[in-house]
């Protein structure tokens, strides 16, 4: 079975004091691994007990699979998010990303803005991802059974919002948190590479996962930056552009 828990791309305690070793532990050991271990019972002894996880995901959305899907994304969701901090991450974006950055959102803190916006307005658990479609960038949010994996364009990055990805660390404190990770921990490298193999991808062969999950049918999963913007004006304290919300440093 090619489904296994994946080990951290860092040792547990690499993200203090931003990420605590414990929250880490428990996140990693406990909930991915819960997720993962759920998707091994449910595709034991199917056609999809040796498939990667990422087809197991793209062929469960489409299917209409719900109880596999749902713990399918959060598997694949969880090993992205690792992915996209690094010890030696956060700060502005580098690389091809930067003028992407800033022609999609204007400037790189408007971005960072935005992206804690979108944590704020997400009600409950859930992810919010930055993805690119063709040579623009949007920001969308996902409940927690979903993923951005199979919504029109390619995610570079993702933080999970979900109250046992922060709280062992800052309580109720979504803000401090989302801002953290842009300003310590999230990995650029990372978002480029993914950006790169997904520009290679539709130069090679538009189709080459399969038949996509139509993004119609998908759209009240997703928020772009424009619904960001625009509820804004529910947000005061987002809206205020307080420096100590959109790049808080814990």
């Amino acid at each position: 079975m090619n489904v296994r828990l994946p080990p951290l791309p860092y040792e547990l305690d690499s993200l203090e004091p931003h990420l605590s070793r414990r929250t880490l532990a428990q996140h990693h050991g406990t909930h991915h691994r819960g997720y993962v271990d759920s998707v091994r019972r449910l595709i034991e002894n199917t056609r999809r007990e040796y498939a990667p996880l990422e087809v197991v995901v793209r062929e469960s959305a489409a299917a209409g699979e719900r109880q596999l899907f749902g713990v399918a994304a959060q598997a694949w969701n969880h090993k992205f998010y690792w992915s996209s901090m690094d010890p030696a991450g956060g700060g502005e974006a580098s690389g091809s990303l930067a003028p992407l950055i800033e022609s999609s959102f204007g400037t790189q803190s408007a971005f960072q803005h935005q992206f804690v916006a979108a944590a704020l307005e997400s009600e409950g658990s859930g992810w919010v991802w930055l993805v690119a479609e063709g040579e623009r960038l949007r920001i969308v949010t996902t409940p927690t059974e979903d993923t951005a994996l199979v919504l029109a364009g390619t995610p570079l990055l993702t933080v999970e919002i979900s109250e046992h990805a922060y709280q062992g660390d800052y309580q109720s404190r979504r803000a401090d948190y989302v801002s953290t990770f842009l300003t310590h921990l999230v990995n650029w490298k990372f978002a480029n590479r993914n950006l790169e193999k997904g520009r290679f991808r539709a130069r090679r062969a538009p189709m080459l996962w399969g038949t996509p999950v139509p993004a119609q049918s998908r759209q009240p999963a997703v928020r772009s930056a424009e619904s960001v913007r625009s509820a804004e004006s529910r947000q005061p304290a987002v809206r205020s552009g307080s420096p100590e919300l959109a790049l808080h440093s814990h």
